[in-house]
């Protein structure tokens, strides 16, 4: 393996096509692609400061670096890439990548950062923007910080553990998610999407859980939570505590301490097919 230590590139497509490298505390400036076609490249304590730093590469490691505001689309069209202790100023980081792992990595500007990507590992992530995540399949996360709206839009098959989502329209049109000891607040949680999982979660939401096919809630607490479960359907519902208010669900069970307010609608739902329980160990 080539090293290559301590050098600034500039000029574009400066190491096109590059293969079988080390790339140590370099510093990639004011020129496209400097990496673009790469094979077999590992990078530590580098610099990306220009755009499309890495695209159609495959077999990446980066370590301790950091992609500026520049470095935007940084990674696209890429396979089999690890990214661990680095920062990410720049927006539109990852795009059609395939074999992601994502380990105590900061998105400081996460617009339009990891869409239609395929088997992604994420660990200890911090991310900041809207629509992180859209239309991803195969998503296992775990210590996932998310300040920003639309997250995982579209996506399937998504595993999320120990985070922390506050996002506004966070899993719309999904499929296949489990989150499990998470905290999520933001409007508008699922809507239409299907087979839905939360255990052990903590949710804020304004009309909420609505139009889910498949929604399981198993000890979870729903706080500052209104107008929720509308048009959902095969709801088993486990809650710890009270709920703000319930609005015509399709269909399911749905068991809590109290409701404040409950509006089922004749004319709306088959009112038959909802059961709500409540009282003191009616999640049992």
């Amino acid at each position: 393996m080539k090293e290559i230590i301590n050098q600034n590139f500039e000029g574009e497509r400066s190491l096109f096509k590059a293969e079988d490298l080390f790339i140590s505390r370099c510093n990639f400036d004011n020129g496209e692609s400097p990496l673009k076609h790469s094979r077999d490249i590992t990078a530590e304590h580098s610099e990306f400061r220009f755009k499309y730093p890495f695209w159609y590469s495959r077999d990446i490691s980066i370590t301790d670096s950091t992609f500026y505001e520049m470095a935007r689309a940084g990674i696209w069209y890429s396979e089999d890439v690890s990214v661990k202790n680095s920062i990410f100023i720049a927006p539109k980081a990852f795009r059609r990548c395939k074999d992601i792992t994502l380990e105590n990595v900061k998105f400081m500007d996460a617009a339009e950062t990891l869409w239609d990507c395929t088997d992604v590992s994420i660990r200890n992530v911090e991310v900041k923007g809207d629509y992180f995540g859209m239309n991803c399949l195969e998503v296992e996360a775990d210590g996932l910080s998310v300040d920003g709206n639309y997250c995982f839009d579209g996506a399937r098959y998504l595993t999320i553990r120990n985070s922390r989502l506050i996002s506004k329209d966070a899993f719309w049109n999904c499929e296949s998610v489990l989150c499990e000891n998470c905290h999520i607040s933001g409007e508008y949680l699922g809507w239409n999407s299907k087979e839905i999982t939360f255990i052990n979660c903590t949710i804020e939401s304004h009309q909420g859980l609505c139009f889910i096919d498949g929604l399981v809630l198993k000890n979870c607490k729903l706080v500052n939570t209104d107008l929720a479960f509308e048009y959902s359907s095969d709801i088993e519902a486990e809650l710890i505590g009270s709920v703000d208010s319930i609005k015509n669900p399709s269909g399911g069970v749905i068991r809590c301490e109290s409701v404040g307010e409950l509006i089922l609608e004749e004319d709306m739902v088959d009112i038959s097919k909802t059961q709500i329980i409540t009282g003191r160990g009616a999640e049992e």
